[in-house]
């Protein structure tokens, strides 16, 4: 695991994506790694913001997300998604640090901690949820705009192309992480702990009504039948 990140340390990015009139996505990099990596973003009714797996970005985009409404929470979505939390901290030391229960421990080592999924003051907006069969080590965000609902999901769910080389053949044949949405190799062994209740949490997730879009933390969208594209991952499990 790579050491958090204590000052504001910018790595190459992606411009912020507009998805809706209360939620945005980056997408970043990691030194060393061909896995990319996401930050959403999403406003709450009372104007403020949810920062979902943060990224440092450079200062002309970071005045773009100050001036869409003040940070209330920042979410680290699991145990190993932290590099940049402490400096989300410092440059928002107002905002609430928020964890799964299951990963409290592991994200304190590096930030301190305000409260759990269950503690989250969500709204009609943005929601958190908890999912089965994983020790509460992960969750989800759900996001509703205009356009729609947004499932925001962490590691459990991967969305990665093949790639090349050394680190192509690690992530396709290895860790099972890439070729279509799935559920990584990793988290089967290291983060699962029941199938049939992840997999109930997935069906009951597919059918969030309205449901456009399900953004993951690394690498792309899903946004073709996303309640579909859902239901076969659960099935595979």
């Amino acid at each position: 695991m790579a050491k958090a990140h204590e000052s504001w340390r910018v790595l190459p990015h992606l411009d912020i994506e507009e998805l809706g009139e209360n939620l945005w996505r980056v997408q970043g990099s990691l030194e060393g790694m061909a896995l990319k990596r996401v930050m959403t973003i999403a406003r709450q009714q009372d104007e403020k913001l949810v920062i979902h797996s943060g990224i440092a970005l450079e200062e002309a985009a970071m005045k773009r997300i100050d001036d869409w409404g003040e940070v209330g929470t920042i979410i680290v979505p699991n145990g190993y998604h932290r590099l940049d939390a402490p400096a989300f901290k410092q440059r928002y030391p107002e905002a609430r640090v928020i964890c799964p229960r299951g990963a409290r421990k592991k994200v304190a080592e590096v930030v301190p901690v305000d409260g759990v999924y269950e503690d989250f003051v969500g709204d009609d907006t943005v929601r958190l949820q908890t999912l089965g069969g994983v020790k509460e080590a992960e969750g989800v965000m759900v996001v509703t705009s205009a356009d729609g609902a947004t499932l925001v999901f962490n590691d459990v769910l991967f969305n990665m192309p093949h790639g090349k080389g050394l680190a192509g053949f690690i992530f396709r044949y290895l860790t099972q992480s890439t070729g279509g949405p799935r559920v990584s190799r990793v988290v089967r062994w290291f983060v699962m702990r029941d199938r049939a209740l992840l997999r109930h949490s997935f069906e009951r997730l597919a059918d969030t009504p309205d449901l456009k879009r399900i953004i993951v933390s690394h690498h792309r969208m899903i946004t073709d039948d996303p309640a579909g594209t859902l239901r076969k991952v659960a099935a595979t499990l």
